[in-house]
């Protein structure tokens, strides 16, 4: 196979690529963002894009893509709702309409969250995003599977870039993996979200929309 990570930097995307560049049927693994990632390996390739919201300058670069691994957000935190849909739907959207263009037909994996609302007219205004998110994705011509985890415990020295969600994390570690533990339906690694997308990138899955106990259930195969 071969793949493209968006947010390939961030906590999941690092788990993702990590989990890539170890499987053995991964020939290419090609980040996409603004930065580099600061690894190195033959089967990884950098594309760098300062605005990933408008990819005409990379086009020729995602080209030949069998998935698209995309986890790239942003925390609510601060953020004004126009602003936190421009980032999670604007820049998801763009990214995925030019893909299905390049790449028609591709499996396309986007990183949505546990409690994200399909309906879009729930209170909270992450999830009705996210859920807008997920709906439009899921009109394209993809194969495009919505991934919603819970709590996530980062692993192989994976830290978060959120400097509030590294102390709840560094505050949280002695916890997490009996937390892994006694609520298997609620907590993913950042392995087993790495090893579910790949999974769902070989062989697919009888529901486009996975929540925990579906990646749990991926990753084990």
């Amino acid at each position: 196979m071969k793949v493209l990570i968006f947010g390939a930097t961030g906590m999941v995307g690092q788990g993702v690529l990590r989990e890539c560049l170890r499987a053995t049927d991964v020939d290419l693994v090609a980040t996409v963002g603004r930065g580099a990632t600061g690894m190195e390996d033959p089967k990884l390739r950098e594309i760098l894009c300062a605005d990933i919201g408008d990819l005409t300058a990379v086009e020729t670069d995602l080209v030949g893509f069998d998935a698209c691994f995309f986890s790239l957000g942003v925390s609510t935190a601060g953020m004004k709702e126009a602003d936190y849909e421009r980032i999670t739907y604007g820049l998801t959207l763009a990214a995925a309409e030019t893909l299905s263009r390049l790449n028609p037909g591709m499996t396309f994996i986007y990183v949505s969250g546990a409690g994200t609302d399909s309906s879009e007219r729930g209170r909270a205004m992450w999830a009705r995003i996210k859920g807008r998110t997920e709906n439009a994705l899921l009109r394209l011509p993809l194969k495009a599977f919505m991934f919603r985890p819970g709590l996530i415990e980062p692993l192989d020295g994976i830290q978060s870039k959120t400097p509030a969600y590294r102390v709840m994390y560094k505050l949280m570690k002695p916890l997490l993996p009996l937390l892994h533990w006694a609520l298997p339906n609620h907590v993913l690694s950042t392995r087993e979200i790495g090893q579910a997308m790949l999974a769902v990138a070989r062989r697919g899955y009888e529901k486009r929309i996975l929540e925990t106990r579906d990646l749990r259930r991926m990753a084990n195969r």
